[in-house]
């Protein structure tokens, strides 16, 4: 069994500090004794802001994306303590903020899906999904993701 965090290693990611909370709620919930809901995760800070097929690009959305990923992965880490009790990643909805002409929401959506195939393996890290366009996100960020995941039996 590979240990996530010598992959992650190795892939030269260090993971960032847990997100801030933007209102009130929480970041994961645990429930049906192994099923984690991870709430809605933007990206860094630093990334580019603005919508896909206006002010950026599929590649920076998949940037994006990638990046809302590595913040669920760290807000994962800090709510369970170890990566390594996640059994599969179950579901992604990935919310893309685009213009009304844009169609690309499903490889947006892959920057994230690539991350967690190359970190977990693809029986663990693929996930169902669904990518969905919408006007406007919070603080003009590009991209936001929830997940659902499954632990191991402890």
């Amino acid at each position: 069994m590979m240990d996530i965090y010598l992959k992650l290693n190795e892939m030269g990611i260090e993971l960032p500090k847990p997100t801030a909370k933007a209102g009130i709620y929480k970041r994961t919930v645990c429930f049906a004794d192994r099923l984690v809901y991870v709430s809605g995760t933007g990206p860094a800070s630093d990334m580019p802001t603005g919508k896909l097929g206006k002010e950026l690009t599929v590649e920076q959305g998949m940037e994006a994306a990638r990046s809302c990923a590595l913040n669920i992965l760290a807000n994962l880490h800090d709510e369970l303590g170890n990566l390594n009790r996640i059994k599969r990643f179950v579901k992604l909805l990935v919310f893309v903020a685009s213009n009304e002409d844009f169609f690309d929401q499903p490889q947006v959506g892959n920057g994230a899906s690539s991350l967690l195939c190359e970190v977990f393996g693809s029986d663990c890290g693929v996930a169902t999904r669904s990518a969905i366009g919408v006007p406007v996100l919070p603080g003009n960020i590009p991209v936001e993701i929830e997940a659902l995941l499954e632990l191991k039996d402890e």
